[in-house]
């Protein structure tokens, strides 16, 4: 059965001489692999591969069964053209740090509606977005991302719950006794960036370089004791060296 959905490319392998392998997000039936025939041939419709790319959002038409594991598309274009994020080398990086922590994340082929639209709407932020911006929105994707997990931060950042205690996704009065938590600088931090109604915000959030590093390590750890099978990340590495973050 055919079916309209959009998705965001977040892998691709080859497969035989001519075809590849895509793994997508899509918007209908959440993580999904397809095989796409022809489009490593020298033939000129060869050519729509490109648009494979990791982060590419497109509408799709595709064929669904619910039986199996490998699907097929019918018909794909680009449902949002990117301005600068695959030319700029920060938010390019920023992009495949977001890539990658979906790909660690999402292991069913499951409708995660909220989760498909903020990703969207994410990396089409990045597309248009500044350098402050684009340097805390690693940690902002991190902490959203776990919340719509079902690991949402409790309580708040005051003066009598001044540290984070990561094991438990809670704000706490005394520091906990085990490593698994944030100072009150890092709380308040984690705090301001959580409480972000909308993206643009994080603009207005500065640290420094340093501490943006150790944040986001402390929040993939606290995915790390949510979620039993996540592995480490390559990009982080790659993301702070050209962030200078």
């Amino acid at each position: 059965m055919l079916h309209k959905t959009r998705g965001i490319v977040l892998r691709v392998v080859k497969y035989g001489d001519t075809s590849v392998i895509a793994g997508i997000f899509t918007e209908l039936f959440g993580m999904q692999s397809y095989i796409v025939n022809g489009v490593r041939s020298s033939k000129p419709q060869a050519a729509k591969g490109n648009l494979l790319q990791p982060g590419n959002i497109l509408e799709m038409v595709v064929y669904h069964h619910e039986q199996k594991q490998l699907q097929r598309i019918a018909e794909f274009k680009m449902a949002y053209i990117y301005t600068s994020l695959h030319y700029n080398v920060v938010k390019n990086t920023v992009a495949l740090y977001i890539i990658e922590l979906l790909q660690k994340c999402l292991k069913q082929p499951e409708q995660q509606l909220d989760l498909y639209y903020f990703a969207e709407n994410t990396l089409q932020l990045l597309d248009g977005s500044e350098a402050a911006i684009a340097a805390n929105l690693p940690l902002y994707f991190t902490l959203k991302l776990a919340e719509m997990l079902g690991f949402q931060l409790n309580g708040r950042y005051t003066e009598y719950t001044p540290y984070l205690d990561l094991r438990e996704g809670t704000f706490v009065d005394l520091p906990p006794h085990h490593s698994y938590h944030l100072d009150d600088v890092n709380s308040e931090l984690t705090d301001m960036l959580f409480q972000c109604a909308q993206p643009p915000a994080l603009g207005y959030i500065t640290m420094s370089k340093e501490r943006r590093r150790k944040l986001l390590y402390a929040y993939l750890d606290f995915l790390k004791l949510h979620l039993p099978d996540f592995t480490e990340l390559h990009s982080p590495t790659i993301l702070h060296e050209i962030l200078d973050a």
